[in-house]
């Protein structure tokens, strides 16, 4: 997969990565500072404490600027200075548990917010490709064993959810209304399964509240050890967002929807799950499950990602038991006071050299 993304086109590109100090976006950042990639960040400060912007120190790797993309003169005015070729959109509300508690936030954000950095995108005449990163839980689910593909209907029973199809409405409206000129930027989405991996504090999220536990010593509990979702490393989908930005900006057929997900194999209940990073971290680690006081989530979702397979080349490498290894032993590293810039960069490349397993098309 290393020979798939490009370090010619990436070094020197000017890229603007909304969402920067979030989880995945200062895992993207770090690796596009990797390609040599010039990068301008714009995002809120991080959203918890602990986190990984802090810890990795991503702020040393990229221009940030910390605002909100719902602020849409502020956005405009950075998109301008920074003259981006390729936009990746990350910055959201990314937590179902928040989207119930604030709807009206969430869809500013998510929505409006979206609307913004498009419209802002649409004055950028340097810009060639935007990837709009959305979520799996776009889909109409309907918890059936179905693997939802990228034909499928948009829908959402909760805030967060519904916020996401309607971003992806969204771009689909700028795509058909703005961009359909030679000289227009192109337009994709990306829906991604459940991320894990080193540096992601965020409440009511599995990964981060079982390795809170453990460092603790006590029981985790669980919410729904029986919901079955697609786990998938944090890298795995990040490698897909960096490839269809660069097959973005050479072909318009990729202006268009894509999943990135796990194996079938991988799309397990979140009490197996548990169980992995318990045996990864110590015999001591334990679990327990307790009826949930929280709002509905769903509780069976599945992609199909055969078109990611199929056009963008594009596997995932780490199956489910690596990747929860490798979240486990960044936690511990952090714990033992690493250099966690240094040990992150380590485990991309460990990444790249890993030999793709992943299942044939179906």
């Amino acid at each position: 997969m290393e020979d798939l993304v490009t370090q010619d086109f990436w070094r020197g590109r000017r890229v603007f990565l909304t969402g920067h100090t979030g989880f995945k976006g200062s895992w993207l950042a770090l690796w596009l500072n990797e390609l040599g990639a010039e990068v301008t960040g714009y995002a809120l400060a991080p959203p918890t404490e602990p986190n990984l912007y802090s810890i990795a120190r991503i702020g040393e790797t990229l221009h940030s600027v910390i605002a909100d993309i719902r602020d849409a003169q502020a956005l405009g005015m950075a998109m301008q200075v920074a003259r981006p070729q390729t936009l990746l959109h990350l910055a959201a509300q990314p937590l179902v548990s928040e989207g119930y508690a604030d709807p009206v936030g969430t869809y500013a954000t998510n929505v409006m917010g979206t609307v913004n950095v498009l419209d802002a995108a649409r004055r950028c005449c340097d810009l060639e490709s935007i990837v709009v990163i959305t979520t799996d839980k776009c889909y109409d689910n309907r918890e059936s064993l179905h693997d939802y593909s990228e034909a499928d209907p948009l829908g959402g029973r909760d805030p967060y959810s519904s916020s996401k199809a309607c971003a992806e409405l969204v771009a689909a409206a700028y795509r058909a209304s703005y961009c359909q000129a030679e000289s227009a930027p192109r337009i994709a989405t990306a829906r991604a399964g459940n991320v894990i991996g080193g540096g992601d504090w965020a409440a009511n999220r599995l990964l981060p509240d079982l390795l809170r536990a453990f460092a603790e010593g006590s029981s985790a509990c669980l919410r729904h050890p029986d919901a079955v979702r697609p786990w998938q490393h944090v890298l795995d989908p990040l490698v897909g967002y960096l490839l269809l930005a660069e097959k973005l900006t050479r072909d318009p057929a990729f202006a268009r929807a894509w999943n990135f997900g796990p194996a079938l194999a991988d799309c397990m209940p979140s009490g197996a799950l548990a169980d992995l990073a318990a045996r990864h971290w110590s015999p001591a680690a334990r679990w327990h499950s307790e009826p949930s006081k929280l709002p509905h989530e769903a509780q069976l979702l599945r992609l199909n990602t055969d078109a990611a397979q199929q056009m963008l080349k594009w596997r995932p490498k780490w199956p489910l038991n690596e990747a929860v290894r490798h979240t486990v032993a960044w936690h511990r590293a952090w714990l033992s006071g690493h250099d966690m810039q240094s040990f992150s960069r380590d485990q991309i490349q460990q990444y790249l050299r890993t030999t793709q397993t992943f299942d044939e098309p179906r």
